[in-house]
Parts: structure tokens; C-alpha cells; sequence
């Protein structure tokens, strides 16, 4: 049986892997045991057992596998140490500090399976989940990346408060709770434009540590470190990561765009347009999509479908991933666009590495 350590188990990705285990029975076919960088000593309350110092390398020297959601500052400060001391067991790892190495390969099963069998084979011991939005993508879109049909994509993205962290959502809450609050049970006798003046004047006030700027009635255009080619980092990883997954040469599908933080909780949405390498009738576009994998969910382009099914509202909390708005664009016959959302948390962060820790142990 495998000895598997958890570091941060505690955090917005963490707990949710450890509920995903818990749902799908995975702690019966290991060995957990739970570190944590600020609780050592004291107990866990998964599994009534003592929390390990997660910078102790001679105890994680003693595990087959370690998987952190702990964040790439950790990833930083430990992984070349415990490396360097001889340890030769899988990291894998939630944070994006190692997913561009030569030596790790970018989980998502769906889509590269046979990758990472075959790493595996080659004694690769590095897996580390993706970008959020590229997983999403991947998985809406894989049948048309299967078959080998597009070109080049252009995304844009509507990323929830949730993709930066619980501090964020917290300030996002306080955010709403500040501007709701100004609206008392009296304004509906005043005329919307004088509230609307109300709300405009207080958004400068609003508490901004986290997010640099108000987001509760607003967006914030902008997505991490800037690039030397005016992208963001956020917006760079879509070519990179995406590639690097399907295993081929940077640039081979060119995806590029604009990533987006809005109010939203949870799930992140995105809106593509698509250059597909030939003309394909669009209803085999939604067939070769809907085929590709069970999550996948191809949604009828009208008002109602869109409204009830292709919202982080209907998805949350869910492995679904929908995918609607699909249609031929005025461009030329071989231009589509389309529209999906799915929970960052789930499929975008936290599923990979679940369904990793089973296939290393299914080996």
C-alpha cells in the first residue's frame, strides 16, 4: 500500500481533493498521512491521526508520494531539498512551479492518458495539474483536439473569485455585503439613477487588498505577472500548457486571449472562437464534441437551454462540463464559436490529481 502525504489538504483546493477522495472511497487503497506548514503536532480531523511538520524531510523521505496544494512557495523552499537528499518518489503537485520543466508532465487523463502511461514507463516521477481554464478547455473541446480539426483558438475568460484563493472570495463577500448594504428597504421610492450615483461614489471605498481593485459590480481585465509581450501569465499559459498536454511543440495550436477576473464565486466560464482546419457541419461538430468523454455536455444554442445549463450557477459543485452557444460564425465556414463553464475547483484543479494518485495506484 502506498504511503501518500497530504500538504495543504487545509486550503480552498485541498479540501476539496480530500471530499473527492472521501466520495470515491480512495483512502482505502492507501496509506495517508497529513502534513501541514503552521499544524504540526496537533490532530487531524479526517483521520483522528497526529499532522506531521511538512518541512520535516526526513518523514516525507519516507513516503512513496507526496501531493501539496500548498502553493508554489512551498513547492520552492522543499522540492529541490527532499530531491537533493535522494528521495525518489512521485511529487504531485496543484501549484504551477514545476509545470513547465522538461522533466514533469501536466496532468489531465482524459485528454493525454497515454502521456503519462508513458512517462511513467520512463521513470518520470513529476505530476502536476494544470492551468484551470486550459483543463476546462481541454476537456470541453477534446473531441475537436482528438481529431486533430483546429487551427488556432482565441479565448476569453471569465474566472471566478475562487481561482485566486479564499481571501479572495472573502473580500468579493464584503465587497457585495458593502454595496447591497447601501441599498436600503426604502430606495424604491428613489429613482435608479440616484442609487446607481450611490453605488458608483462608494466603489472607490471598497476594501481592495486582494484584488487590487473592486470586483462586486465590476471586472478586473487583468490576470497575474505581466509578460514581455504584453500577456499576462495567465493568458500565456494557454498556448504553453495546452500544447505541453497534448504533447507537442510550443506553438503547434496557437491559443491566445484575454483573461478576465469577475464576481463570481465559484467556476470559471469561457468564449472561444475557433478556426477549424476544414469545413465541418456544425452537427458533427456537436457530435465529435459531446463523444469525446463523459463530462463533456453539449447544449442546444437557444435563450432557455443557455440561461438554465451554461451558468457557474447550474454548474458549481458539479463534474459537469457544459458547452453551448455553439455555431458557425459570418467569417468563413470553417470559424465556429462556443461558450462553456466548469468548476476550477473540481475538474480544473483538484480531479487531476485525484485521478493521478489512482493510477499510481492501479500500476
Amino acid at each position: 500500500m502506498l504511503k501518500m502525504g497530504f500538504v495543504g489538504w487545509r486550503g480552498m483546493v485541498g479540501s476539496v481533493l480530500i471530499q473527492r477522495m472521501i466520495e470515491e472511497n480512495d483512502f482505502n487503497s492507501i496509506e495517508p498521512i497529513f502534513f501541514s506548514t503552521s499544524k504540526a503536532g496537533k490532530t487531524c480531523p479526517i483521520f483522528d491521526a497526529k499532522i506531521q511538520n511538512a518541512y520535516d524531510l526526513n518523514k516525507l523521505k519516507k513516503l512513496n508520494v507526496i501531493i501539496t496544494c500548498q502553493g508554489g512557495d512551498y513547492t520552492k523552499r522543499i522540492y529541490k531539498s527532499l530531491r537533493n537528499s535522494g528521495w525518489k518518489g512521485y511529487w504531485i503537485d496543484s501549484s504551477s512551479k514545476l509545470r513547465m520543466d522538461s522533466n514533469s508532465i501536466i496532468i489531465l487523463d482524459p485528454i493525454n492518458l497515454k502521456i503519462i502511461e508513458q512517462s511513467l514507463d520512463l521513470g518520470i516521477k513529476n505530476f502536476i495539474g494544470g492551468n484551470c481554464t486550459v483543463s476546462l478547455m481541454l476537456l470541453s473541446l477534446g473531441g475537436l483536439f482528438k481529431n486533430n480539426l483546429i487551427e488556432w483558438i482565441t479565448s476569453m475568460t471569465y474566472q471566478a473569485a475562487s481561482g485566486a484563493g479564499s481571501k479572495h472570495m472573502i473580500e468579493l463577500l464584503n465587497q457585495m455585503r458593502i454595496l447591497g448594504n447601501l441599498v436600503k428597504k426604502n430606495n424604491h421610492a428613489k429613482s435608479i439613477l440616484e442609487i446607481d450615483s450611490k453605488i458608483t461614489k462608494y466603489m472607490g471605498s471598497l476594501p481592495i487588498k486582494n484584488f487590487g481593485a473592486p470586483i462586486a459590480g465590476s471586472l478586473i481585465p487583468w490576470i497575474d505577472q505581466k509578460m514581455d509581450n504584453g500577456q499576462s501569465k495567465e493568458e500565456w499559459k494557454g498556448n504553453v500548457e495546452t500544447n505541453k498536454i497534448l504533447g507537442f511543440s510550443p506553438n503547434t495550436i496557437k491559443i491566445d486571449g484575454i483573461c478576465v477576473r469577475i464576481g463570481a464565486m465559484r467556476c470559471h466560464s469561457q468564449a472561444f472562437i475557433i478556426k477549424l482546419k476544414k469545413d465541418i457541419p456544425l452537427y458533427d461538430i456537436e457530435s465529435i464534441i459531446k463523444e469525446h468523454n463523459p463530462w463533456v455536455k453539449v447544449i442546444k444554442n437557444d435563450s432557455n437551454s443557455s440561461l438554465k445549463k451554461l451558468t457557474p450557477a447550474a454548474v458549481s459543485g458539479t463534474m459537469s462540463i457544459p458547452i453551448g452557444r455553439l455555431r458557425k460564425l459570418s467569417f468563413g465556414k470553417k470559424y465556429i464559436t462556443a461558450f462553456t463553464v466548469g468548476d476550477q475547483l473540481l475538474w480544473g484543479a483538484a480531479e487531476p490529481i485525484r485521478r493521478m494518485l489512482k493510477i499510481l495506484v492501479n500500476r
